[in-house]
């Protein structure tokens, strides 16, 4: 069996589902903003996150008890209210409702990028919890080779989505256009906040 093989379609398999996550990293690529360092941060982080959960999962899932998903999924509501917040404000204060108009500082874009990856349990259910688990029988020289094809998996994908967006955005230039897209980013992040809510209710 080749492992290095399994990993990447393992890891992009689960990496292809829409997220908050994925999101921000488009919109960064339609802005154009700081596109290398955005996908390098969620980048390197699932491949922290996937060694992780491969090497220490029977040590870590002890820890991830019901009461830590439901902070993290209240630390994510939160953090998606307050993006949510921000979007809607902007559409309103600028009658010019282009992505380009709406620059982040280096620092800023940064700490959302982290916002994004860190605050979401979905990222340690997938890297940590599933990746971990479905390794946990291999040995370690396969494991290695699992964990370089899923990160390989993450690096591709999230470099291809921001600079496709990047590409893309070109073809974008009305602000009409730029709005609907906005709009549209708000009502996903919208649903997105409504379903960790409703995994807040069922974890309380």
């Amino acid at each position: 069996m080749n492992f290095l093989a399994l990993g990447f379609f393992t890891g992009l398999s689960l990496i292809f589902a829409i997220g908050a996550q994925n999101i921000f990293v488009m919109e960064q690529g339609l802005k154009k903003q700081y596109i290398f360092i955005v996908c390098l941060i969620c980048s390197i982080s699932d491949l922290i996150l996937i060694f992780f959960g491969i090497f220490l999962f029977e040590y870590f899932k002890v820890f991830f008890t019901q009461i830590v998903e439901l902070i993290f999924n209240i630390l994510l509501f939160i953090f998606l209210l307050y993006f949510i917040y921000n979007k809607i404000i902007s559409l309103y204060k600028r009658s010019n409702l282009n992505f380009g108009s709406d620059i982040l500082s280096l620092k800023h874009t940064i700490i959302k990028t982290l916002g994004f990856t860190y605050l979401n349990p979905h990222v340690y259910s997938d890297t940590v919890f599933f990746l971990g688990n479905f390794s946990k029988n291999f040995v370690i020289n396969n494991k290695v080779l699992f964990g370089l094809g899923a990160s390989l998996a993450s690096f591709l994908f999230f470099f291809s989505l921001g600079y496709l967006a990047k590409f893309f955005s070109n073809y974008l230039i009305d602000s009409k256009t730029w709005k609907t897209i906005n709009f549209f980013i708000i009502i996903f992040m919208t649903v997105l906040s409504s379903y960790v809510f409703l995994d807040i209710i069922d974890l309380v």
